[in-house]
């Protein structure tokens, strides 16, 4: 059985899970699996201790009691940006990042947000498609990330 709750950026498990993000990401980034030093470098560069009360949330879908995959959101006025989305491997196509987006979405709403966006890479080709699939609109750079190509928002109807 499939669940997603918010929990805490200093939880163990959110540690975890963010790791597993940070992980898969970097071996891309790479073309090999990432280091330990190299996922440590990543959390400092990126740290996710915001996604909490006023200025965040932290999602982390649960299958039977073990982390399989998670989604932050940071609040800017009726802007969020979605950031840290990651289905473990092993459960990818099962629909649970788009589980974690309906998430994201709901709490967006439930404050008055707006617009969703976020930024990616395009060789991450199963989260755009995702995205993609979920309404989402690539858009021009609103941002400098340095490790960012594509750009996505989305309109939050109420």
């Amino acid at each position: 059985m499939r669940s997603i709750e918010t929990i805490s950026p200093d939880a163990t498990t959110a540690a975890r899970i963010v790791r597993g993000y940070l992980a898969d990401v970097a071996s891309r980034w790479y073309g090999r699996p990432a280091t330990d030093a190299e996922v440590d470098q990543a959390l400092l560069d990126e740290p996710f201790d915001d996604l909490q009360g006023d200025t965040g949330a932290l999602f982390v879908a649960f299958e039977d009691g073990h982390p399989v995959g998670c989604a932050g959101v940071r609040f800017l006025g009726d802007v969020a940006e979605l950031t840290k989305v990651f289905t473990s491997p092993l459960h990818r196509g099962r629909g649970v990042g788009s589980e974690l987006l309906r998430a994201v979405e709901r709490s967006c709403r439930a404050r008055a947000v707006t617009t969703l966006r976020l930024d990616t890479r395009a060789e991450l080709t199963e989260a755009c498609a995702m995205y993609e699939r979920n309404g989402f609109e690539r858009i021009t750079a609103f941002n400098d990330d340095p490790y960012s190509d594509r750009w996505y928002r989305k309109a939050l109807r109420p």
